[in-house]
């Protein structure tokens, strides 16, 4: 009844006002994630749907402040416009972000800024997007929700983001450093560097790529507080998909980005 009020008052968003309503449901018991996702005569299991549509609401928001160029042009002036340095960073970003939000979707916001320094520092492109899409594959295996297979697996076999974590992580991080040698070798003859165009590319500064100071630290605190869920899953009792969803909410109503 709450919802429909605030919704007919118009005072919030009505899409705010749904995930919220939604979110405190499950956050105070009322149903649990079974009984909303689950349906029987279909057979769908929507936690699945839900975790990934949740860290996309929030990759979503995070997206529109400009954080992922902005880690794009750091990481290429901390490594001087080092070709391999460069590559070396942009890979290991890539892993980490795959890790904690969808590597698919780290990709698609990474790749662009890695078209343009690349042309800017007149680098062929592919080693370096190939180079970033086997460390998304890599990274998104480390934790339960970086890679789509993984949620499906988990959802299944009762497994939780700490067994990812501990399991995989290790694992994921060896790779890491293997795929890093391999590019070393295998894409050595794309490392030419140019120092015109590295000062050029030295040039750029990665505080304007931020468009929102504020809605960047409200998104990271949320996302902080979703990996927090997800970790402390044996004492909260809440799945991933209830924890994203929550997170996603919380995100659009603190942010009202929903209106922007």
């Amino acid at each position: 009844m709450g919802a429909y009020a605030l919704i007919i008052s118009e005072k919030l968003h009505r899409v705010a006002v749904a995930l919220g309503g939604a979110a405190l449901m499950l956050a105070i018991g009322a149903t649990d994630d079974t009984s909303a996702f689950y349906s029987e005569r279909s057979g769908v299991d929507w936690n699945v749907i839900f975790l990934l549509l949740g860290m996309m609401m929030i990759v979503g928001v995070l997206k529109k402040t400009g954080m992922f160029e902005y880690l794009a042009i750091w990481s290429v002036k901390r490594a001087r416009a080092r070709p391999f340095r460069m590559m070396t960073m942009l890979v290991v970003i890539t892993a980490v972000a795959s890790a904690l939000l969808d590597n698919v979707t780290t990709v698609l916001l990474i790749a662009p800024v890695t078209v343009l320094v690349c042309e800017r520092l007149a680098l062929p492109v592919a080693p370096f997007l190939i180079a970033e899409v086997l460390a998304s594959n890599i990274g998104g295996a480390a934790t339960l929700v970086g890679d789509p297979p993984n949620i499906i697996i988990a959802s299944r076999a009762g497994l939780t983001f700490n067994d990812f974590l501990v399991h995989l992580a290790p694992l994921s991080a060896v790779l890491m450093l293997v795929l890093i040698a391999l590019c070393r070798w295998l894409f050595r003859k794309s490392f030419v560097y140019d120092e015109e165009r590295a000062a050029e590319v030295m040039s750029l500064e990665e505080g304007e790529a931020i468009h929102d100071r504020r809605l960047l630290v409200q998104g990271l605190v949320v996302l902080a507080l979703v990996v927090a869920g997800f970790v402390l899953h044996p004492v909260l009792h809440y799945e991933p998909s209830v924890v994203a969803l929550l997170g996603a909410g919380l995100l659009i109503a603190v942010s009202s980005v929903a209106d922007r």
